[in-house]
This record gives C-alpha cells, sequence and structure tokens, in this order.
C-alpha cells in the first residue's frame, strides 16, 4: 500500500494525534440551580497562563467474599474532583478579588460555571471542560520583590460540585 506525500490525514488520524496544551481561555458565567436565571450572563474572563486539577478521582469499594481468596470484588463509589488552580499574571482587573472577598466576608456572591477551552494552534476549540457551581476557597496574589524582573503572578483556587468534559468541534 502507498501513501501519497500530500495525502490529507485521515479522521482517525486526526483524532489520534496528541494535542497542544498551551491554548486555552477560561470564561466565567453565573451558574443559576436548575434552570433558574440567565445562565448565559458572563460574570468574568480571563488570560491565564496556567490551570491545574482538572481532575476527577472515584473511591471504589472493595467487597470481600467469603471463601474467594484470590481477591476481592470491587464495585465504583462517590466521585470526588480536585481543587483546580489558575493561574494569571497579575492585572489591574479585580473581579476574581471581588468573588473571592465576597465570600470570604459573608456578603452573597453566585457560583459560577467556569469553562474551560482547549484551542488549537489557528484558535478553533477543540476540548471544552466545565466546572458545576464552582467556590473560590484560596486567592493568592504575587510575590512583590525589588529584585524581581517578571511578571507577577496571582492564583485562584477553586472548588466545584462537578466537572464535564466535551469534544468543542
Amino acid at each position: 500500500m502507498t501513501v501519497e506525500p500530500n495525502a490529507a490525514p485521515s479522521e482517525r488520524e486526526i483524532r489520534m494525534r496528541p494535542l497542544y496544551a498551551f491554548n486555552f481561555e477560561v470564561r466565567f458565567a453565573q451558574d443559576p440551580l436548575d434552570g433558574a436565571g440567565d445562565a448565559d450572563a458572563p460574570a468574568s474572563e480571563g488570560a491565564f497562563a496556567e490551570v491545574s486539577g482538572l481532575e476527577a478521582t472515584m473511591q471504589h469499594k472493595e467487597i470481600r467474599e467469603g471463601g474467594l481468596n484470590l481477591g476481592a470484588h470491587q464495585r465504583p463509589g462517590p466521585v470526588g474532583y480536585q481543587t483546580v488552580v489558575l493561574k494569571r499574571g497579575l492585572m489591574r482587573n479585580r473581579d476574581l478579588w471581588r468573588w473571592f472577598d465576597a465570600i470570604a466576608s459573608g456578603r452573597y456572591a453566585p457560583r459560577l460555571k467556569v469553562t474551560i477551552e482547549l484551542r488549537g494552534s489557528d484558535g478553533t476549540p477543540l476540548m471544552r471542560w466545565a466546572l458545576r457551581r464552582a467556590l473560590p476557597v484560596r486567592f493568592k496574589t504575587a510575590d512583590l520583590s525589588a529584585r524581581a524582573s517578571e511578571v507577577g503572578v496571582e492564583e485562584l483556587h477553586l472548588v466545584h460540585e462537578g466537572l464535564e468534559h466535551e469534544e468543542a468541534g
């Protein structure tokens, strides 16, 4: 079987290619309770340098059966989600700090839906993750130093009640 050098890659070849993880966008929107309110009202957008913690872990249940000495039965259990950490350059825009501060000081602040969208090198959306009912639990501003020459980085730590994953294309 010969392959032409200028032939377009097949759909399977495209799906099997690893994706680059450097081009992404993070969006924040209000996350209403089961259809109440406007889910599309944008709360914030941000150019973040790093996102970590997109992780779900299932706590399996081990059931031992009497007389079965070769091992235990494994059953699915509850799913837990990792704290998601967003890092971005220090900015004058303080909307994420105001969200954290409102919750930390006991004032009303909505839970937000956080969408992380991975994009191809040409800007085409490839994949999307959504954090349902996200809540900020830690805000860290940049360390300040008269000797530093790099951009200051602030962090926002989020807990959430669900991780959704979908293709964006």
